[in-house]
């Protein structure tokens, strides 16, 4: 006869091999989800400026401040239209029963001044969106409101939403939207560069198995990124004497834990 301590270690290994078996089975699982991912990323303003681009410099710098204009979908509806009938870019396959968020972000990309020197790479915005079926946490992503409703006292406050008034989960729609942070060189000189490039990224991060970051080729099922980019130059510098400063302020919107914007 086995001892009790040997009866439960043998349970519990079983139910190991089961919940890694399932766990594993369920990360496999999602290459058969057909993805068909598509975007529209406009750059509406980018502007160059000597100063300080944050609190904290030292010392002043050229800085840029870019604009954009940003329309994707996520919603979370099954069954999904193929892609023949899509009438507005859209992200929406990105989503399946083992992805609990998206982790989405714009770059701005440039040549360096020099050959030998990789080109520079700068975040300018970044938000976490989440599945319907994942629990909330205080740093997703809150989508902002069109128009911004009255105080009123008797009414409680209420979280933001991850998507525009009146649509679904996950839909992002951002006009004119100002970045979270400014772009700047390690020269401390970042006028008059060219070729530069305005881009979207993801990585979906699921409940379980490997993180799948952006694709922009195709392998199987999952089709690579449709949109998503726009060239554009940095223009010369200006004065800040002839720039409103409310122009280059950045938003880091309205999450928890994301400070006041700068």
């Amino acid at each position: 006869m086995h001892s009790s301590l040997v009866r439960i270690q043998n349970v519990f290994g079983y139910f190991t091999s089961v919940a890694f078996a399932v766990a594993a089975a369920v990360a496999v699982s999602v290459l058969l989800s057909s993805q068909t991912p598509s975007a529209s990323l406009e750059l509406k303003n980018v502007q160059v400026v000597k100063g300080r681009p944050h609190y904290y410099s030292t010392k002043r710098e050229e800085y840029a401040h870019v604009k954009f204009d940003l329309d994707a979908g996520m919603r979370l509806a099954f069954p999904q239209p193929p892609p023949s009938k899509l009438t507005h870019p859209d992200l929406t396959s990105l989503f399946n029963w083992n992805t609990k968020q998206i982790f989405m972000y714009i770059t701005a990309s440039y040549p360096s001044t020099s050959p030998s020197i990789p080109p520079s790479e700068a975040v300018i915005w970044d938000a976490i969106i989440p599945s319907d079926h994942a629990p909330f946490h205080p740093n997703t992503y809150i989508h902002p409101t069109s128009k911004t409703p009255p105080k009123s006292k008797s009414k409680s406050k209420s979280k933001g939403k991850p998507y525009p008034e009146g649509a679904s989960a996950g839909i992002v729609k951002l006009s004119n939207q100002k970045p979270k942070y400014q772009i700047t060189d390690v020269s401390g000189k970042i006028a008059e560069r060219e070729n530069a490039t305005l881009s979207l990224h993801w990585n979906v991060q699921p409940w379980v198995g490997a993180l799948v970051w952006t694709n922009t080729k195709s392998y199987g099922r999952w089709s690579g990124l449709k949109g998503g980019a726009d060239k554009f130059d940095f223009p010369s510098l200006k004065g800040s004497e002839t720039i409103k400063k409310e122009d280059l302020k950045t938003e880091t919107g309205a999450e928890k834990n994301r400070g006041s914007p700068a």
